[in-house]
């Protein structure tokens, strides 16, 4: 399961959604994040849905392979779908002692899972396309205005692209670490739940040495590069707006002012 994880991995390639700058991905990903939580019924799903996999089409990623990092989420969202379907007031549908599920509820937990599932794809969608340079320079170019009141932005910047960057690299040393006690004869998949967090501690010890080995590699080349800072930087690939980014935040506007309509029509239906 652990080679499923994909979040953090930049797939380089040169389709329309790979050249959008990075500063108009970021913030139309916090769009598509507002798009979502205004959709409160299944036709207003249908449009972040189609949206979403007219992205990843356009991108060039395989829908078989975000289909199979979804896989590490699946417990999550069986957690909330359950939650959601026994805890809705509404009309009921079946009910056995104190628990009762409801028509509200069914739907509820529907729109909850179809809204995670989105929620981590689309997300995923900014790291995929973007490298970490570009998201690093993004991110510093929408935070240089908190720089007037002395905001660290350009090192808030590069903590959170290494941290992303940092994911993958974690989850193989983990699944090497596995593997390697497992051929030790560690036990790990049987047994209680105790025990199990018992087996984990040979693997957490090693990976935490491993990290924090890495974090001191990577601070000493920096150093060794003359890394100060984002004071008096340079950059070799300079950020530009272009037609297509102003075609893509049209094409956001357009979904999120559907989604609003269709929300207003249906409430009127309702009545």
């Amino acid at each position: 399961m652990l080679k499923d994880i994909t979040i953090g991995q930049f797939f380089p390639g040169q389709s329309p959604v790979h050249k959008l700058d990075p500063r108009i991905k970021i913030i139309l990903t916090l769009a598509y994040i507002v798009m979502l939580f205004m959709t409160g019924n299944a036709f207003g799903f249908l449009i972040p849905i189609v949206f979403l996999i007219v992205l990843y089409l356009i991108a060039h990623i395989p829908l078989k392979m975000i289909l199979k990092s979804m896989k590490p989420i699946v417990p999550i969202i069986i957690i909330t779908a359950v939650l959601n379907l026994f805890f809705v007031d509404g009309d009921p549908l079946w009910s056995w002692g104190i628990f009762t599920i409801t028509k509200n509820g069914v739907a509820m937990s529907i729109m909850m899972a179809v809204r995670i599932l989105c929620l981590i794809a689309g997300t995923s969608l900014l790291t995929y396309t973007t490298s970490p340079i570009a998201l690093t320079d993004g991110i510093e170019r929408l935070l240089s205005p908190l720089k007037k009141i002395h905001f660290p932005a350009h090192e808030l910047a590069m903590m959170m692209t290494i941290a992303l960057r940092f994911i993958p690299t974690l989850i193989e040393e983990t699944d090497k670490i596995m593997s390697a006690q497992k051929a030790r004869g560690a036990d790990m998949e049987t047994g209680g739940l105790i025990q199990r967090a018992k087996a984990l501690v040979p693997i957490l010890i090693p990976l935490f040495i491993s990290a924090f080995r890495r974090a001191e590699e990577l601070a000493l080349a920096m150093e060794c590069r003359c890394y100060h800072g984002g004071e008096g930087r340079t950059r070799m690939k300079q950020l530009h707006l272009s037609l297509r980014d102003a075609v893509a935040s049209l094409v956001v506007a357009a979904c999120i002012a559907g989604i609003v309509c269709i929300n207003i029509f249906v409430t009127v239906g309702n009545f």
